[in-house]
C-alpha cells in the first residue's frame, strides 16, 4: 500500500493516524518532494474511477494563483496530467494506492472499507 501525503497537512496526519490505528502497513511518500509522475496519475485516475479534476488540490494556494478553476475546463487531459506532475502541491492529498483501489482525499467511511 502506498500512502502519498504532505507531512504538514492536518488531513494527511489524520489519515496516517487512521492507517496506524487500524494496523495497516504502508509505504510513506512525501507528495511535495517526490511528486507523482504523469503516468502514475493517469493510472491512479483510471483505477479510482474518479474524474481527473478530483486529483487537483482545489483549495491550494498554487491552484488559485494559476487560476486553474477557469483554465482546467478547456485544458486537454494530457496537459492536466503534466501540470499535476509538475508540482506535488497541486495534487489533492492524501492518496492511498492499494492493489484494489485508489483513494483520493480522506473520508473515513470510504477508508473503513479497507479494513
Amino acid at each position: 500500500m502506498l500512502f502519498l501525503c504532505y507531512p504538514k497537512c492536518t488531513t494527511c496526519k489524520k489519515a496516517q493516524r487512521w492507517l496506524d490505528e487500524n494496523g495497516l502497513t504502508y509505504t510513506l511518500r512525501d507528495i511535495r518532494t517526490d511528486n507523482p509522475t504523469a503516468a502514475e496519475l493517469a493510472d491512479w485516475q483510471k483505477r479510482s474511477g474518479l474524474p481527473l479534476k478530483r486529483f487537483f488540490n482545489t483549495s491550494g494556494q498554487l491552484y488559485r494563483e494559476l487560476a486553474l478553476s477557469q483554465k482546467l475546463p478547456d485544458m486537454p487531459e494530457a496537459a492536466q496530467l503534466t501540470l499535476l506532475a509538475s508540482d506535488g502541491m497541486l495534487v489533492k492529498r492524501p492518496i492511498l494506492v492499494t492493489e484494489q483501489t485508489v483513494l483520493v482525499g480522506f473520508r473515513e467511511a470510504e477508508w473503513d472499507k479497507l479494513k
